[in-house]
């Protein structure tokens, strides 16, 4: 599918179907995944400059400062392989944040076209969450629902046992639900002032939430007819 570059960041709290749109974007559109943390175990083990910034931040267990990421990710977004554009996962995290990503894209002569904020119910994230079990053994995850392994609690791959992780408990997830609202609500904020944030309902099909995308990049002119 032929597209102009298109600037993507994309919001959600856990369970919302946020990661598994991302994947279907950057397959359709040719577009970049940037999350921070890959790009910071990727500068760290290259021993670039930003990179020994970054491990003397993250060896103290600190918050990396603003405008190294914000310069790590316009420098990223400089670089061939983002040229159809790419998805910023993780990154804005704030208003503040927000603010100055934008004023560091101008200076570069970039900018962001769209703001997708793939938001559902406590409810739907609960039961999507709750459901996943992990292989204890090779890592393998499956839903009690929506991929429920053959045998009760055992691997289809390598027989090993499933787990339920804690973070995936209910109380705990509404508690991650909690935290993600608070720590965004500025965030959103600030992009929906400014007319760029666009949310979605994630209790949605997956094909149907990118159905319902990519008619709003064809609106928005995004879209080479």
């Amino acid at each position: 599918m032929e597209t102009k570059s298109i600037n993507i960041v994309l919001l959600g709290p856990p369970g919302a179907g946020k990661g598994t749109q991302a994947e279907i974007l950057k397959d359709a559109f040719k577009l970049l995944h940037l999350s921070t943390g890959d790009m910071f175990r990727e500068e760290v083990k290259a021993g670039s400059e930003i990179g020994k910034k970054l491990a003397e931040y993250m060896n103290k267990g600190e918050l990396v400062p603003d405008k190294i990421v914000t310069d790590l990710v316009i420098g990223r977004m400089g670089k061939p392989d983002a040229k159809s554009g790419v998805i910023l996962d993780g990154y804005p995290r704030t208003g503040a944040q927000a603010e100055s990503l934008d004023k560091a894209l101008k200076d570069s002569g970039k900018r962001l076209d769209v703001v997708l904020y793939v938001n559902t119910t406590d409810e739907v994230v609960v039961k999507r969450l709750s459901g996943r079990r992990i292989c204890k053994a090779c890592g393998k995850i499956f839903h009690v629902v929506n991929m429920p392994s053959k045998k009760e609690n055992v691997c289809d791959i390598c027989g090993g046992e499933l787990y339920q992780r804690e973070d995936d408990k209910p109380a705990t997830i509404k508690n991650r639900l909690e935290v993600y609202v608070k720590s965004t609500k500025d965030l959103i904020k600030y992009y929906r002032d400014k007319g760029f944030l666009y949310e979605f309902d994630g209790g949605m099909q997956k094909e149907d939430l990118f159905k319902a995308v990519k008619a709003l990049f064809n609106k928005l002119g995004l879209l080479n007819k």
